[in-house]
């Protein structure tokens, strides 16, 4: 896993959902700049767990009302610029989406969608790694994934599977399977497919 892809707060709450479909939900993160990274396998829900992937991370106003304004020219770093306007954490919010890619069954992950979508209020959390590695013992979610997370599908499908490989025993054969079953399901647009192999090893 890459620095930019490191998440301190792996296991601990991030936030909750306050929109939610059959295909994908957005989380209100309880801390500023706190969200799972791009790609990262979250999960929502506690006795009907969904899993889904973080397609897209985006800081914004709480009033959408209310652009937020340079100010920070007189300012030695960005970080003085939040220490000179304590206010700002409490106008501004951080906020993910997430593609569902499965859900869980009794002990077993199912990589379907789910009859039901998370409830608003469902509280999310990053997976752990060894939730990781048992999710991706199957790859069958791979079509979810790359149909769901939007125009950046691509991009945020090679997050996730790097930072699936990065909690396997053998990141390289995690990889390689990977990209085996990516191309049963690109067989007809080859130049996606090349986009999609090159980033697994970025």
């Amino acid at each position: 896993m890459t620095a930019s892809e490191t998440l301190e707060t792996v296991g601990q709450r991030l936030g909750e959902v306050v929109e939610t479909s059959s295909t994908a939900f957005t989380v209100h993160c309880y801390k500023l700049y706190e969200a799972a990274p791009l790609g990262a396998l979250v999960r929502a829900g506690v006795e009907d767990t969904v899993y889904a992937v973080v397609s897209n991370v985006a800081t914004l106003p709480l009033d959408p009302g209310r652009r937020p304004v340079p100010r920070g020219e007189d300012e030695t770093d960005e970080e003085a610029v939040y220490l000179s306007n304590p206010q700002l954490p409490r106008l501004l919010r951080t906020e993910f989406q997430a593609v569902i890619v499965g859900h869980r069954e009794g002990d077993s992950p199912r990589y379907y969608l789910p009859a039901q979508p998370p409830r608003i209020h469902a509280f999310v959390e990053a997976c752990r790694a060894n939730e990781v590695r048992e999710f991706v013992q199957r790859l069958d979610f791979l079509p979810l994934l790359l149909a769901g997370a939007g125009p950046a599908g691509d991009e945020v499908t090679a997050a996730f599977l790097r930072q699936a490989a990065s909690a396997q025993e053998d990141s390289e054969a995690f990889l390689v399977s990977a990209g085996r079953h990516a191309a049963r399901f690109l067989s007809r647009d080859l130049q996606r497919l090349d986009i999609l192999l090159g980033r697994l090893h970025q």
